[in-house]
């Protein structure tokens, strides 16, 4: 049975979380364009068709058929996934990660948090995102680099907070901002 008004609520509060959090991470524009391919009918429709409330319905869609169209056309146009960051390595020509910018590692971030406050509620705590991270796969697939600097903040935010956390995060991104100029001076 398909959910449209349920799931049209659960992305536009998913959303408006992430839009909060991207404000805190000093990424506000990432924010406001955030996750806007869920409202494009493949993303939308199957995931009122497979709406559950307390996770991804791509997950029930994949368990269903075997894959998940709307995941595949979500990570295809939303860089804050490291999905989206695979390429073919030029020297050996197989598919290899490729270190996301730290900017979209920030809306990971934040998409995270927000996912693991909507989908866990009023259960929610700060470790919730740190530990869907760890019991996942997704350190393995992703590049080492995004991995860490995921990780720290994933870390940061389960030990001390979500102000501690942003606050890492803005400075952390402020660094990159300086060290990528300085690389761009020198080229």
């Amino acid at each position: 049975m398909a959910h449209p008004f349920l799931h049209f609520a659960t992305i536009t509060r998913h959303r408006h979380l992430v839009m909060k959090h991207c404000r805190k991470a000093g990424i506000f524009w990432q924010g406001l364009r955030h996750d806007l391919s869920k409202y494009s009918p493949t993303e939308f429709w199957a995931g009122a068709r497979y709406f559950q409330g307390n996770r991804s319905p791509n997950e029930s869609e994949r368990e269903t058929i075997g894959y998940s169209l709307a995941w595949m056309h979500h990570k295809g146009r939303n860089r804050h996934h490291f999905e989206y960051w695979v390429d073919i390595d030029p020297a050996t020509k197989q598919y290899r990660p490729v270190p996301m910018p730290p900017r979209y590692v920030a809306e990971m971030f934040c998409d995270r948090v927000a996912a693991s406050k909507i989908y866990r509620k009023k259960e929610y705590r700060d470790g919730d995102a740190y530990a869907y991270y760890l019991r996942g796969r997704a350190k393995t697939l992703m590049h080492p680099d995004t991995a860490r600097m995921l990780e720290k903040w994933l870390r940061e935010l389960s030990e001390n907070g979500e102000k501690a956390a942003f606050s890492m995060v803005r400075a952390d991104l402020k660094e990159a901002k300086k060290q990528e100029k300085e690389k761009k001076k020198k080229h």
